[in-house]
């Protein structure tokens, strides 16, 4: 076996075939050349190898069975070019959830790195043992709001702290009293800005003076919890985005800093290809929150997974300027490596890319093997006592299904899924114990964040066409048996845990409510996808035609500019004593407008969160009611969540109705019986 660990640098030939299918060339351009990582360092040019991460967001076992292995490989590729490598993150470091919650247990005071127990402290050790420089800002990282942000950042008696700066030139964390003795001048070297919030940074790279700035998705306000964090621009128009990036660029290169690098979590690569064009100076952007994968032909990529983009995507900047663009797939998935040289005047130089070297690394078992980078102990022990308290949360079986809940992003985002009609089911049960009139469930697909079940490939394929879909696995080690939903699975696949409010709405209300619900769907997206604000409901059901006029709101001023008139058909279910109410027929509202429906919906939307348009009478919505409050006699099959949030609705839910094998939960998905028609919600 070539292992890149026993060889010197000097004598690592670049025409080692072992070395280059393994996408870790440490040479020149050419692929050919016979001279040595070192000699070849040493030419005019300057030569940067930058390894990057982005949303490591899953809540799942892979993630924690990932890191270890990135960081093995990342010590490999650090191996070639000691002298030349930069590391960075593009944003999304964690994600409430099983894994984020794991690491405030007791058992992590003895976890070098942690100390101190704390939710997400776990995830930002592992990043602080693999040598992290800086972060940018994502939309996940702020989901506990500023106030538990500033407390995974921070310093707390033994716990370090992130020993890196997180970066955004659009987010003002000085208007929050969380977050504002955070707040560092930017331009600062990024050693010097451990536990900080600024908006660009410097580090020195084998002499070589690189500066980094951050860029977090001008949407933040509306997708996290920010507090009195400003987000700007007050538009989301790339151009305005733009303008506040070049400000921080400009800053740089007036101090005479020639090599620039753009850590940009915007969510959707798009907005990322149009800032290439729209900025001068920026180099390298580094994507994130659109989970990109992009890779070569010369890169092993995880079975099932096909790139998106080739890496990377070469593009001009707005001086016609070249611009390198670079993302790999999220959860410790793949390391992504760029090898490129600037020329004299801080250029990139294209031609030195190659694909032998740049590309996309699985953080697998076999591919960390083939590297023989040595193992990060602290991050393989963080990963290991996560492991632990996750296996105590797969060990409490609350319910069984005997089908794949799906809950896969692309699917919650664009219909109706059988997992997205089990949660609203359990919310508009839970909601009825506390007020039986209540008659809707409406929650975002967005706040879904994985199925509850299995993906199997048949024997010999790896094709995602022949992708088969099974209930949950057994785990011998925690008692669980096939088909059985455990709350890990229920705090992975609901890892917000948002608590559930009631109220009332009237039927235009609830028809405005629809319209926004379904108005990102682009008229000709084949596949439906209408991002995190797509709903999953209970109680009713629409159908909804995209070719029609989708609601549209003013961003300057937040007024209306149009009421939408996508949804055409939309009825309240029968409940008790009352029949079914036909809401709107042929896109037209009928009778009283004014009469009203009791609905329970998510805390995060009830107040505007994915833009949801609900009534809410001041900042404190105060006519809506928590079910933390009025759930007087909570039903107690299960304490594991707070009362009155969605991972205890269903986790009660499933205890009432689905508990076991015998009792098991059969919703039909389209994904799983290609003859299953949605009944709730039809696209037209």
């Amino acid at each position: 076996m070539f292992q890149l660990s026993h060889l010197s640098k000097a004598l690592r030939p670049c025409v080692a075939v072992s070395v280059i299918t393994l996408g870790l060339m440490g040479c020149g351009s050419s692929g050919s050349d016979d001279k040595s990582a070192s000699e070849d360092i040493s030419t005019n040019y300057f030569k940067l190898q930058l390894l990057h991460v982005a949303d490591m967001d899953g809540s799942n076992a892979r993630v924690i069975d990932n890191a270890p292995y990135l960081a093995r490989n990342l010590n490999a590729a650090r191996l070639l070019y000691p002298e030349n490598s930069l590391f960075v993150s593009s944003g999304d470091n964690y994600i409430p959830g099983s894994r984020y919650d794991a690491s405030a247990d007791e058992r992590f005071s003895n976890v070098a790195g942690v100390n101190e127990p704390g939710v997400a402290r776990g995830d930002i050790a592992m990043l602080n043992a693999m040598g992290l420089q800086a972060s940018a800002v994502g939309n996940h990282d702020m989901d506990g709001g500023p106030e538990e942000f500033a407390s995974i950042i921070s310093i707390d008696n033994s716990y370090p702290g992130a020993a890196f700066p997180y970066l955004s030139s659009n987010l003002d964390f000085s208007t929050d009293e969380n977050t504002q003795g955070l707040v560092e001048a930017a331009g600062q070297y990024a050693e010097e800005l451990g536990q900080s919030l600024t908006a660009s940074t410097l580090v020195t790279v084998n002499g070589q003076t690189i500066g980094i700035v951050g860029a977090t998705t001008p949407t933040q306000e509306v997708i996290t919890s920010t507090g009195d964090v400003a987000v700007l621009p007050l538009s989301d128009a790339n151009e305005a985005l733009a303008a506040l990036i070049q400000a921080q660029v400009d800053a740089l290169t007036a101090t005479g800093v020639d090599k620039i690098i753009l850590l940009a979590h915007m969510q959707d690569i798009a907005v990322e290809k149009a800032l290439a064009g729209l900025l001068q100076d920026v180099d390298i952007i580094v994507a994130g929150g659109s989970n990109t994968l992009m890779a070569d032909s010369q890169d092993t990529l995880w079975p099932g997974d096909n790139a998106a983009e080739t890496y990377p995507l070469l593009l001009e900047s707005a001086s016609a300027e070249p611009v390198a663009l670079v993302n790999v797939d999220g959860d410790y998935k793949y390391l992504g490596r760029l090898v490129v040289e600037f020329d004299n005047n801080g250029l990139l130089v294209t031609a030195s890319i190659d694909e032998n070297e740049s590309g996309a690394i699985a953080s697998s078992a076999e591919k960390a093997a083939e590297l023989g980078g040595e193992e990060n102990s602290q991050v393989t022990a963080i990963a290991s006592a996560m492991s632990d308290v996750i296996v105590a949360s797969e060990s409490n079986i609350l319910g069984n299904s005997a089908v794949f809940l799906n809950g896969i992003r692309a699917d919650v985002r664009s219909q109706e899924t059988n997992l997205g009609n089990l949660t609203a089911d359990a919310n508009l049960w839970y909601a009825q114990l506390a007020d039986p009139n209540t008659r809707i469930a409406i929650k975002n697909g967005g706040g879904i964040r994985a199925e509850i079940g299995q993906k199997r490939y048949p024997a010999g394929s790896t094709n995602p066409d022949d992708i088969r879909y099974f209930a949950t696995a057994e785990f011998p080690a925690a008692g669980k048996a096939s088909g059985d939903i455990s709350q890990f699975d229920i705090q992975t696949s609901l890892a917000f845990n948002n608590d559930l409010v009631t109220m009332t709405v009237s039927a235009a209300e609830l028809k405005s409510l629809l319209e926004h619900s379904v108005a990102a769907v682009a008229a000709d997206d084949v596949s439906g996808y209408g991002g995190g604000r797509f709903p999953q409901v209970a109680g009713l059901s629409f159908s909804f035609d995209p070719q029609q006029h989708a609601r549209e709101i003013d961003e300057s001023s937040g007024e209306v500019v149009t009421s939408g008139m996508r949804i055409q058909h939309l009825t309240v279910l029968s409940h008790r004593d009352e029949p079914d109410d036909e809401v709107v027929i042929n896109g037209e509202l009928q009778g009283d407008v004014e009469r009203t429906f009791t609905l329970v919906t998510l805390g995060y939307i009830g107040q505007g969160g994915d833009g949801y348009p609900f009534p809410c009478d001041g900042d404190d919505c105060a006519n809506q009611t928590p079910l933390s409050q009025g759930l007087t006699q909570d039903p107690a099959y299960s304490d594991f969540a707070p009362t009155g949030t969605e991972q205890d609705a269903l986790a009660e839910y499933l205890q009432a109705f689905y508990p076991n094998q015998d009792a098991a939960y059969q919703g039909a998905d389209d994904l799983i019986e290609n003859g299953h028609s949605d009944t709730r919600i039809t696209r037209l």
